[in-house]
């Protein structure tokens, strides 16, 4: 099968391995990759949010602007067009929270972790205490499932019959999750 048929789907709730796995997925297959979550920040960019900082999505802004697309279905439906668009055309990796529900082909992966481990996780990659990561992710995980629920339907964890390949990434290494997900990409799209 020809690359520019290859379309990998990463999927899972905030700090689940998303942006890791899909980045080394797409290094290693030479496909673009492109992220919902780095789109909406582009969006929220040019709303006049101040996105610097690689803990923006736990910020007040970041927060801030959580509460303005759930009160503006608009801003999420365009980023899920975009990237619906761009996985029609292939040749790609997408992390997303909901594409895997909304385009019906691609190899879709749906990566999870206990809370704990998220919260770790995010802890770690922001500096939070691990207290506050906690507290975070709880409200990040309700909110952000609330207003999927609400645009498409879907029940963000629950509702995995879209994937082809579901990994508990809780005990698990970066490298291993790579490893298992290009095993599954590669034996999906006969590489």
């Amino acid at each position: 099968m020809a690359l520019k048929e290859v379309v990998v789907i990463v999927s899972g709730l905030a700090a689940s391995g998303k942006s890791t796995v899909s980045k080394k997925i797409a290094e290693t297959l030479g496909l673009e990759r492109y992220s919902g979550g780095e789109a909406l920040k582009v969006l929220a960019a040019k709303l006049g949010f101040n996105t610097s900082g690689n803990r923006w999505w736990e910020s007040d802004e970041g927060m801030r602007f959580l509460s303005m697309r759930e009160g503006n279905e608009a801003y999420d439906r365009m980023v899920d067009e975009e990237l619906l668009r761009l996985a029609k055309r292939g040749r790609v990796v997408i992390d997303s929270w909901v594409l895997p529900w909304l385009y019906e082909g691609g190899f879709k992966v749906w990566l999870k972790a206990d809370k704990q481990t998220r919260a770790e996780r995010l802890s770690l990659r922001t500096g939070l205490p691990l207290q506050d990561a906690l507290k975070i992710l709880e409200e990040r995980d309700k909110r952000n499932s609330e207003l999927y629920k609400r645009l498409y339907g879907v029940s963000l964890g629950a509702d995995l019959t879209p994937f082809h390949l579901v990994i508990d990434t809780s005990r698990l290494t970066t490298q291993e999750v790579f490893e298992i997900t290009y095993l599954g990409v590669k034996y999906h799209y006969d590489l």
